[in-house]
């Protein structure tokens, strides 16, 4: 579904990815995983087109997205939760969420019934202004805007970090659900392990912008996290 081949990704004169390959299954969970500035950001950014500059291909159902600006690759199918969150504070719970609906490609401006049965705290208060929401609420709010493309991949980038822990469980469960009861798509960048072993099929570890590490999360030994994620 998803093939990166020999990417190298700039900001301004800077590489931080170089020649990154790596391959993505219809229907898996990746984790991409390592330490702070070993790239991992900028690989859902390069996905999606936000960095300066590319080389490389990207290769998207057979589609070369590689020249694609990024409206475009959104509307090819996929969908991106930044770190952060991103979400407008004027606009409220519904606004938010039809933003993501910009990216439909049969053109409805509909909010899929599956976003607020996944988040009831959304669709019980749709006029609350964005910006008076906890940040857990927020990242709610992010991943639902995310879905109203309804897409094919779903990339989030540390969707719990910064969270309050009443709700982290929940967004873990949330994103489980979208995988293997969905079946979505999903490339997650994540600091926590023991998430990453319970969520992801599959995962990569990146240094240096290079994949160092890959294979199925089983593999995913304590003496590979300490090598390649201890500080």
């Amino acid at each position: 579904m998803l093939n990166l081949s020999e990417i190298d990704s700039y900001y301004g004169h800077s590489r931080i990815l170089n020649r990154l390959s790596l391959q993505v299954g219809a229907g898996e969970f990746m984790a991409i995983l390592g330490r702070n500035g070993t790239g991992k950001t900028t690989l859902l950014k390069t996905l999606m087109g936000l960095t300066d500059r590319q080389t490389g291909r990207i290769l998207f159902n057979d589609i070369d997205l590689s020249s694609y600006p990024a409206h475009q690759r959104a509307r090819a199918g996929l969908a991106y939760v930044p770190q952060g969150r991103e979400i407008i504070p004027e606009f409220s719970i519904r606004e938010n969420i039809l933003m993501g609906t910009f990216a439909r490609r049969d053109g409805l401006r509909l909010i899929p019934d599956l976003v607020y049965g996944l988040f009831p705290y959304l669709a019980a208060n749709p006029d609350r202004p964005g910006g008076l929401l906890s940040g857990g609420q927020q990242q709610q709010l992010a991943i639902a805007r995310a879905l109203a493309s309804e897409p094919d991949v779903l990339l989030l980038d540390e969707p719990t970090e910064g969270i309050q822990p009443n709700l982290v469980e929940e967004i873990e469960d949330v994103i489980i659900e979208l995988n293997r009861a969905q079946k979505l798509t999903i490339v997650l960048v994540e600091q926590n392990v023991s998430f990453a072993r319970r969520a992801a099929g599959r995962f990569a570890i990146l240094e240096k912008g290079r994949v160092v590490a890959a294979g199925a999360t089983t593999d995913l030994s304590d003496e590979l996290v300490h090598h390649h994620l201890a500080i």
